[in-house]
């Protein structure tokens, strides 16, 4: 029963990469590539290192594979954000079929500060006024 679930953890694993691996050759800019990668690889790292631990079956291996796997869903979205948003700032293309760009408008480039939704209204307090 072990050796089953290991070997369909594996192929999830090995077929998530191999989507994050489709989705670099197919999307068509850098941020549908990098939202592509991000997820897919992320999850197919978790299935591969569950995989692992489950094959090797003691407590050590699980530890290690439970934290690489928390520290890869806590790093890999905060990284492609901010690769993202970088790439954003320095101005790489967006795909010509792209509908909405909700940064647009926002982002000052003189003082490289980004304006949010209260400021874009007027308001400058932080919260309702009584």
């Amino acid at each position: 029963m072990t050796g089953m679930l290991v070997v369909i953890l594996l192929l999830a694993g090995a077929t998530f990469m191999l989507l994050a691996g489709v989705g670099v050759l197919r999307m068509p800019d850098l941020y549908m590539r990098m939202q592509a990668t991000t997820k897919a690889t992320t999850l197919g790292a978790g299935c591969l290192l569950v995989a692992a631990a489950l094959a090797l079956g003691n407590a050590g291996a699980w530890v290690r594979a439970l934290a690489v796997v928390l520290f890869l869903y806590l790093t890999a979205p905060v990284a492609a954000h901010v690769i993202a948003r970088a790439a954003y700032f320095v101005g790489t293309n967006m795909w010509k079929g792209t509908v909405l760009d909700e940064m647009k408008g926002r982002y000052d480039e003189q003082t490289h500060e980004l304006r949010g939704e209260e400021s874009e209204r007027g308001s400058s307090s932080p919260g309702p006024t009584l």
